[in-house]
Formats: structure tokens, C-alpha cells, sequence
């Protein structure tokens, strides 16, 4: 294979991370660039710092591929105490209690099926919302009252799992949550707990899913530090395509590999299968396996989107 067809050996591919609760998503990020070396390091979407859970964490030319996962749908383990409001709708927040009885577990399992299925949702006042060119975290900080505009979120599946009543004026749900990308499970607690009348606020989250990645799968942050520190990151990374199966996967040979590296269309003889991906776009490998490109079949030609290969000098 000449030097244009082949996918340069470069530490490249997906980290699923176990973010424990405490640092930021950019702080992972920062200790993964710092380990590995990597100037090119990014994440699959950002967690609280309180909250723990999956976190892809994107190396080399992986990063652009962070952008096929943004629409990945979501899913959380989220505590949610009912009695009280919180100033950020979670434990950092300023608490007020509500006046009057809060809720059972019948009265939270029926006020559930409400929020189910395509709804509208304000972001929280304490978010990274940019409003007006500021975050709207910058303004709820100084007192001022964001103004927000509601979103439409899907909720694909909601349900009350666990109910601890010993406290019966803070009783906490554990509910376990399925929902499209763009979701605030803090404004979720937030708006159930408006709904009963009673308040509500996040007290804990645990992302379990984020797309294909599964918090089963992923790698506390002290096995990756070992390996990372040790020169054996390439033993966790997944290929910079995995998780993307949606997307038909072609295999080409060096010839014509080096013409998508100049990035110009290559004939093939392929069928409709090859334009079903998501935005009519394929993964084009090379003859190991290895990722070369995104490319979009149309008119029997394969036009390259996004190219890994280095082109012929």
C-alpha cells in the first residue's frame, strides 16, 4: 500500500471514561492531553461536575468524529428529592422548603406520564445556555434572571425505580431516564417537582449511557490514568468509528484510497445500501480495518467528506 493509502499510526480513537463526581469534563480532558501527550483531545458531551458517568473522550482524529455523535441519544440514573426548590435546581443550590405534604411514590409515578415522549423544557438558570452572549450561569450568578427560551426534548422512557420514604417530608426517587441529546435531568426534577406542588432537585446523576457507550464498558479514571501513564493508552482506545454503525461501511484498496486522499470522488458500482446512512454519508476503510473517510455515495460515485489519509506528495 503507498504511503497516501495508508492510515497513519497515530494514537487515535475513543477513551469511554467512569467520570467520577468532582471534576469537570474539561478537567478530564486535560489530565487525558496531559498523559498522553495528545494536543488533540475532546469529549462526547459535557457532565456536571457533581454528576458521574460515561464520557467519551475523543483522541487525534477521533475528534472529528465527535460530531456524528452530538445527536446520541442519553441515559441517566438521577436522585431526585422532593419538599424543597434549589436555587440551581440541584444539591449546590440555595434549598426552600415548600409549604404543605410531599409527595408519595403513586402520586410520582402518576405525574411521570406527563413527561413522556416529545416536551418542552426551559434549561436551567444555572446552565452554559448563552443568553445574549453571556452563559447563563454568569447572570443567574450576579443575580439576574436569565431569560430562557424552552426546548423540545424527547423523554423516551422514564421510570420511578426505587422510593425512599423514611424522611416523609424529603422523600428522594431514584428514577432511571432514556432521552434524546440537549436533555436537562436537572430542569426534569425541577418541573416534576412544580408539577406535584411540592419542589423537587437533583441531588445525584449517573450517566449510564451516552450513544453506544455503556457505563459497563467504561474505564474508571484510575485504570486510565495507570495505562495512560504507562504507555498503554492504545490497549483502551476503540477505533475512532466505533458506535457508528448506523453508518454502511465500505472497504477500498490502495488505488483508489489515494485519490479520495486528494480529495477527489471515486467511481464505484455500489448499491442504494450505500447511501442509508444517516445524511446519505458511509465509513470508508482501508484494507486493515482502519478508518480513511467519510464519504457520500451519489451517481455511482463515492465523494469524500471528511479525510484521514495523508495525500501523495
Amino acid at each position: 500500500m503507498t504511503r497516501s493509502a495508508t492510515v497513519e499510526v497515530e494514537l487515535d480513537g475513543i477513551l469511554v471514561l467512569a467520570k467520577p463526581p468532582g471534576p469537570t469534563s474539561h478537567d478530564i480532558v486535560a489530565l487525558v492531553r496531559r498523559l498522553t501527550g495528545v494536543r488533540r483531545v475532546g469529549h462526547g458531551g459535557t457532565l456536571d461536575p457533581f454528576a458521574a458517568g460515561v464520557l467519551p473522550v475523543f483522541l487525534g482524529r477521533a475528534t472529528r468524529m465527535v460530531e456524528y455523535h452530538l445527536a446520541d441519544e442519553k441515559a441517566y440514573r438521577a436522585l431526585v428529592v422532593f419538599g424543597a426548590r434549589s436555587s440551581t435546581d440541584d444539591l449546590n443550590g440555595e434549598l426552600t422548603p415548600v409549604d404543605g405534604a410531599a409527595p408519595d411514590r403513586a402520586a410520582v409515578e402518576d405525574a411521570l406520564k406527563g413527561f413522556t415522549g416529545w416536551i418542552e423544557q426551559v434549561p436551567p438558570d444555572h446552565s452554559a445556555v448563552r443568553v445574549a452572549g453571556r452563559h447563563a450561569y454568569e447572570l443567574a450568578r450576579h443575580g439576574e434572571k436569565p431569560e430562557l427560551r424552552a426546548r423540545r426534548i424527547e423523554i423516551r422512557g422514564l421510570d420511578l425505580t426505587t422510593w425512599d420514604g423514611s424522611d416523609p417530608t424529603r422523600p428522594v426517587a431514584t428514577l432511571e431516564v432514556r432521552c434524546s441529546a440537549g436533555t436537562y435531568i436537572r430542569s426534569l426534577a425541577r418541573d416534576l417537582g412544580e408539577k406535584l406542588g411540592s419542589g423537587a432537585y437533583l441531588v445525584a446523576l449517573t450517566r449510564t449511557a451516552s450513544g453506544p457507550f455503556r457505563l459497563e464498558d467504561a474505564h474508571t479514571l484510575d485504570e486510565a490514568r495507570d495505562a495512560l501513564a504507562a504507555g498503554r493508552a492504545s490497549r483502551l482506545l476503540l477505533p475512532s468509528d466505533a458506535g457508528l454503525d448506523a453508518y454502511p461501511r465500505l472497504t477500498l484498496g490502495a488505488e483508489d484510497l489515494a485519490v479520495l486522499a486528494r480529495g477527489q470522488a471515486v467511481r464505484h458500482h455500489g448499491g442504494k445500501e450505500l447511501a442509508s446512512g444517516p445524511a446519505g454519508l458511509l465509513r470508508v476503510v482501508d484494507e486493515a480495518g482502519r478508518l480513511a473517510a467519510m464519504a457520500r455515495f451519489e451517481s455511482g460515485r463515492l465523494h469524500p467528506e471528511k479525510v484521514f489519509l495523508a495525500p501523495e506528495h
